[in-house]
């Protein structure tokens, strides 16, 4: 899944810079991610629920508010109204760029931003918050008495949240006095979607309990148990995505189903997807799916092994050749079900042996059964099988020709 820099500017003139998640088929939706406050789009959860979405076909910008990451302008100069600002401006640069968002999805404090925003970006239909506190005065607390104390004496601060200092200013304070999210929340006139970990020592799950009560309806309460804050752990980050594409469906246009087309590429691709040390994600007529080995061998067991895909060919193209024999001779087959299995023989040649297995369904005789059975052996696959093939290797991504695709039915008219 490519990711790509989407850099705009912030309402002051600052360079924001951002990171695109795009999904390599088509496009659902376009989503907004708002990070934590303090931290960066290259946090755990922003980066894994962003490609999360991605492989579900919701393109994803998570950005670096102003004054941190690979933005420009200075944290101390920012406020939580600054914040808000920076997410519409996120939001209109992608409108200009062909890709208004539909789902905005806020982490934290950015959750809270993302409530405040939503009425300023009116393509969003949707909006999802992951530990986000109720009031944006819960910022306060996280100072601690003497933070507070300080920037009240000194004007501002050198205040430590995250384990990493910051310098904070009277007017960071002095803005949060300035926002009713109460009456934000009960009137945003979208769908919300509410996560939060009941066990989550930064923001209490009383701040979900808020939101949600604020809220109108449609909205959706999920419980992200036993997860941390910042979800830190993959398979937090994971459910959480799975939950917002789940929910979102009800709210984003329909997924636009993918087949393939004559002027497509002939090649079957297979390429790691950095998960496991052998998934591979394959593309082939026209759709995606994962390739992978057991988890007793080192893999995730997140998909058919390689023989299980060959395999899978035989089965397919005996049952398609059986399908096309049987239609021409105008025989009632009700159904054709064809089972393969595959075993390696030591001291046997040729040491790989395919069982095949049909099933026919059909007011049939035994003559008629028997010719179909015989049929199976001249299905195109399993003559590549059991005859020798030849293999070239040779560097790049040169696709075949388009002209291939349909090579497999001119071999099955062939065997007829």
């Amino acid at each position: 899944m490519p990711t790509r820099r989407f850099d705009f500017q912030s309402p002051a003139g600052h360079g924001l810079s951002g990171r695109l998640e795009s999904p390599e088929g088509p496009v659902r939706a376009w989503a907004l991610f708002a990070h934590c406050f303090t931290c960066t789009k290259d946090s755990l959860a922003a980066v894994r629920i962003a490609r999360a979405l991605g492989q579900r076909g919701i393109g994803v910008l998570r950005f670096d508010f102003t004054g941190l990451g690979e933005s420009g302008g200075a944290f101390a100069d920012t406020s939580f109204s600054g914040d808000v600002r920076d997410l519409v401006a996120a939001g209109q640069a992608m409108e200009q760029a062909g890709m208004a968002p539909s789902l905005l999805i806020g982490h934290s404090l950015g959750g809270t931003a993302a409530l405040a925003a939503a009425d300023m970006l009116p393509s969003v239909r949707a909006i999802a918050t992951i530990g986000a506190p109720f009031d944006v005065a819960h910022i306060a607390l996280q100072l601690g008495k003497e933070g507070l104390a300080a920037i009240e004496t000194h004007g501002e601060a050198e205040v430590h949240l995250g384990g990493r200092p910051f310098t904070l200013r009277g007017a960071f304070l002095e803005d949060l006095d300035r926002h009713d999210q109460g009456a934000r929340i009960a009137g945003l006139k979208r769908a919300l979607l509410i996560l939060h970990a009941p066990t989550d020592m930064v923001v209490g799950i009383d701040n979900a309990t808020r939101i949600f009560t604020a809220a109108r309806h449609p909205k959706s309460f999920v419980s992200l148990h036993d997860a941390d804050h910042l979800l830190t752990r993959a398979r937090d980050a994971d459910y959480a995505a799975d939950m917002i594409a789940a929910w979102a469906s009800r709210y984003l246009p329909a997924a636009e189903k993918e087949t393939r087309s004559s002027d497509q590429e002939g090649d079957v691709v297979a390429e790691e997807t950095g998960a496991g040390r052998y998934q591979v994600q394959i593309r082939a007529g026209g759709i995606r799916f994962l390739a992978d080995e057991p988890e007793s061998v080192g893999g995730l067991g997140s998909g058919p092994t390689p023989y299980d895909l060959l395999s899978a060919a035989l089965a397919a193209c005996t049952t398609m050749t059986l399908r096309m024999y049987a239609d021409r001779k105008g025989w009632p087959v009700a159904r054709i079900r064809t089972a393969v299995g595959h075993v390696k023989r030591r001291g046997i040649e040729p040491a790989d042996l395919f069982t095949r297995r049909i099933a026919v369904d059909g007011a049939l005789d035994d003559a008629e059964r028997a010719r179909l059975l015989e049929m199976a052996d001249r299905c195109p696959v399993h003559r590549t099988l059991t005859s020798a093939s030849a293999i070239e290797t040779e560097p790049g991504e040169a696709p075949a020709p388009a002209e291939n695709i349909s090579a497999h039915a001119r071999d099955m008219l062939g065997t007829l």
